[in-house]
């Protein structure tokens, strides 16, 4: 290995460890503690070593973002993969991923659709996680949009759905034990009409 690759792979090494630890105080403390001053102290680098990887916390939470939104892809892939699901379960399934994804990971989440992580969405320059995350969402809906209604609308319809459930349940707005029964009306009115 030449002295580039295994600097490069150090680098990386740094970033990913930056990007951990970011992620892991904002799901402990929330996005108020995570702090360049925080990080270089958990990371045991200096502050001019963090800033030579991310130019401030946006681009960090940007970062976080794009692992969330990664994750959260494959998160929806696994639930809704099985040929013996026909495209209701599929949908349900889907729901219920989403927002467990949004429950277990509220930082990330957070990074993702709340705060402002430098990202574009519904662009051109959208970064290639997020539209994998979109594209995740597409492949289930596409196929209940219904005649005459464009699949990409009615994915950011039902999209928007879940993000609102996710973001009420989460502050307290909506109980949390009508989930399943949100989920199933839904999909029946929404995804099934």
């Amino acid at each position: 290995m030449s002295v580039q690759e295994r600097k490069e792979r150090e680098r990386a090494g740094r970033e990913r460890l930056i990007v951990a630890t970011a992620r892991e105080l904002a799901e402990q403390q929330g996005w108020d503690a995570v702090t360049t001053r925080r990080l270089a102290e958990r990371i045991e680098y200096s502050q001019p070593v963090l800033y030579s990887h991310f130019r401030g916390k946006r681009e960090i939470i940007g970062a976080v973002a794009l692992e969330g939104a990664a994750e959260m892809a494959a998160a929806l892939r696994a639930a809704t993969r099985g040929t013996a699901q026909g495209p209701r379960e599929r949908v349900a399934a889907l729901a219920r991923a989403y927002l467990d994804f949004a429950e277990r990971n509220p930082a990330v989440y957070d990074a993702m659709f709340q705060l402002d992580g430098g990202l574009a969405f519904a662009a051109e320059d959208t970064p290639e996680p997020l539209k994998d995350a979109f594209a995740a969402l597409l492949e289930s809906l596409g196929e209940v949009a219904g005649d005459g209604v464009h699949p990409g609308l009615f994915t950011e319809l039902f999209w928007a759905s879940l993000h609102g459930l996710a973001t009420l349940t989460r502050a307290r707005r909506l109980p949390p034990e009508y989930t399943e029964s949100r989920v199933e009306l839904l999909v029946d009115r929404l995804a099934m009409a």
